[in-house]
């Protein structure tokens, strides 16, 4: 995203709707402003960013108690990934999804869905404990030094940290209510809607089919190469639907409640914002939460 993207994103929005644009200027400032919004009486809050920029202001928005106050929410996709914003249906390149948010907005099409809530934090898409939120860690760092996050970037990332991290102590048990804990696993991803992300063009999915049906799980008891491929080529051909099986996979769907606690620190991550190391993390499902424009 440059500043010439958010200028055309601006002149676009503003020629058919009443605008008031804030620009981001720290980590967790969006938020801010969303909370600010909904306090000011706002109908909409429109962002344009990334999946990070969505959570924060969904944060922000869901600190309104009362749902019927809360503005409703419509992304315009300027990050990486993006898979909020496209799992909506809008398409990728931000003036076509600007487009369709404008035609949504003059037809009063809205929609309310769930979100997932890890701890005291929300999100839309997902929350993963382990070698994926490490390759965030590792992304973030590389962002840093000034290198793009392109796919390529992602994939040479995903590599080498899965070959750095450790596969011979696992650290997390889960607790599904109702059912036995599971122990000795390895990475354990809690998601909201389906996509879980994209690789390129491909949608990689766990199982979910929308924001309204609960929380789906998948965790892998080992980290073979071998088993780690052949559930990723599993959640690639999935027409959803079906969570990804095997001997060393454990999945689950519609769930309204889980929690994964770990023997030691582990990185833990939600929409692809690394949140540092955690010992355990309680996930909900809150439905109806928020309303989107789409």
């Amino acid at each position: 995203m440059t500043g010439r993207d958010a200028g055309l994103v601006v002149r676009a929005l503003g020629s058919r709707l009443e605008l008031h644009t804030r620009q981001t200027e720290y980590r967790g400032h969006a938020g801010k402003l969303a909370a600010e919004s909904a306090a000011e009486g706002y109908d909409l809050v429109i962002t344009f960013g990334g999946d990070g920029t969505v959570n924060e202001v969904v944060n922000g928005l869901m600190q309104v108690a009362d749902p019927a106050e809360r503005p409703a929410l419509a992304p315009v996709p300027g990050g990486g990934g993006n898979i909020f914003a496209r799992t909506l249906g809008l398409p990728p390149d931000a003036g076509r999804a600007v487009q369709r948010i404008l035609a949504a907005v003059a037809a009063g099409e809205r929609r309310k869905i769930g979100l997932g809530l890890a701890g005291d934090r929300y999100f839309t898409s997902s929350a993963g404990l382990g070698l994926d939120a490490e390759v965030i860690e590792d992304m973030d760092s590389q962002r840093a030094r000034g290198r793009r996050g392109t796919v390529a970037a992602y994939l040479r990332t995903t590599v080498l940290r899965y070959y750095r991290t450790d596969r011979r102590r696992p650290a997390l048990t889960l607790h599904i209510p109702g059912q036995p804990p599971e122990s000795s696993l390895f990475m354990g991803v809690v998601t909201n809607s389906s996509p879980w992300t994209y690789l390129g063009s491909r949608p990689v999915r766990p199982a979910h089919t929308d924001f309204s049906s609960g929380l789906d799980m998948f965790a892998l008891r080992r980290l073979r190469t071998l088993t780690t491929l052949a559930t990723l080529g599993q959640m690639m051909r999935s027409n959803e639907g079906e969570p990804p099986t095997g001997r060393d996979v454990v999945s689950a769907a519609a769930l309204s409640e889980l929690t994964f606690e770990a023997a030691r620190p582990i990185p833990f991550h939600i929409d692809g914002e690394y949140l540092g190391e955690t010992e355990s993390v309680a996930f909900r499902f809150v439905p109806d939460a928020l309303c989107v424009v789409t």
